[in-house]
């Protein structure tokens, strides 16, 4: 009697462990099955569409960036301000970038791009098109990239398609350099002084790996270039020393929309200047660039000094385009 008991109380814990076994597998199924559907869904991050055609009597790679769409929101409204970056894998010599589109999904680029390398040498390659959310307060998010090896492209006739976007590690921005400022201004006499004092930690633009930077200031007012100026050139160095003024007639009715842009050169005596950076103070300047013009106008008649950050020259130029109160 007491075994008869025994292996019924036994039979009815198998039959409750199965049970919860068999509830536990469902629930675990349908676990796997929900993330799976998010992950994919996250993985949607959008299409891009462009060509490719190589010229073969000049050894040029045409790449055309055509449109988006269905791209990822990356900000905060529900949207994101899509431009694509285009370069060629290992070197990254060579980078292209459209222009920026705002609070747009499904942008049109219509850009194209050359890339000169000869026949022979684009079998080990990978073209890459890069697609980002352009951020004016911080780092820009990628939504997403193609990545295309050039040993599986048939250049024989030109190539038009749509790809889906993967997931891709953000490219990390190399740092170019801080340049050192004094502002000063007087409003009495309605004059600013620009002082380029230094630079420090440039980028290396030469194959020496050093630079001959020069510094350009620029004043603009209400999006206008009213002025212009630039420093000597300081030969094979990477920690330029300046020490160089230059003085601006500026109203006062004028200083409150004005904008000091500057921008860091590195000489090239055969080709054109390349640029290794840029900043700008004042009017729609954001952190550093408005606390220093800020603390300038706090100050008249006194020459307040900052190390500026350089940012990429097109990123600069997106923001100084950008809307305006």
């Amino acid at each position: 009697m007491a075994l008869q008991s025994v292996g019924k109380l036994l039979s009815n814990h198998t039959a409750a462990f199965e049970v919860e076994t068999g509830d536990f597998l469902w629930r675990r199924e349908e676990g796997d099955k929900k993330a799976g559907e998010k992950e994919a869904e996250k993985e949607k991050l959008g299409k891009l569409e462009f060509t490719l055609d190589y010229n073969f009597a000049d050894s040029q790679l045409i790449v055309g960036i055509l449109q988006a769409q269905d791209l990822a929101a990356m900000d905060i409204g529900g949207t994101s301000d899509p431009y694509v970056k285009v370069y060629m894998l290992p070197e990254k010599k060579k980078k292209f970038e459209t222009k920026i589109q705002r609070k747009n999904l499904c942008p049109v680029f219509n850009e194209t791009f050359t890339f000169k390398i000869p026949y022979a040498e684009l079998g080990g390659q990978t073209l890459v098109l890069q697609v980002y959310d352009f951020d004016r307060f911080s780092k820009h998010d990628v939504i997403g990239q193609v990545k295309i090896p050039m040993s599986s492209v048939d250049l024989a006739r030109p190539m038009h398609e749509w790809r889906d976007l993967q997931s891709g590690e953000k490219e990390q921005q190399e740092r170019l350099g801080d340049v050192c400022i004094s502002l000063r201004y007087v409003p009495t006499a309605g004059k600013l002084t620009v002082n380029v004092m230094e630079a420090k930690n440039l980028k290396k633009m030469d194959v020496g790996g050093l630079s001959d930077p020069f510094v350009k200031v620029v004043l603009q007012h209400n999006g206008k270039r009213i002025k212009k100026k630039k420093t000597t050139v300081k030969k094979n160095t990477l920690n330029p020393y300046f020490n160089e003024s230059f003085s601006f007639e500026v109203p006062f009715d004028q200083i409150q929309k004005l904008q000091v842009i500057i921008s860091v050169y590195d000489y090239d005596k055969l080709g054109s200047n390349d640029a290794i950076g840029k900043t700008f103070i004042g009017y729609g300047a954001s952190g550093v660039g408005l606390r220093h013009w800020s603390d300038m106008l706090a100050n008249p008649r006194r020459p307040i000094a900052q190390w500026h950050t350089l940012q990429l020259e097109e990123e600069v130029d997106a923001v100084l385009k950008g809307p305006r109160r």
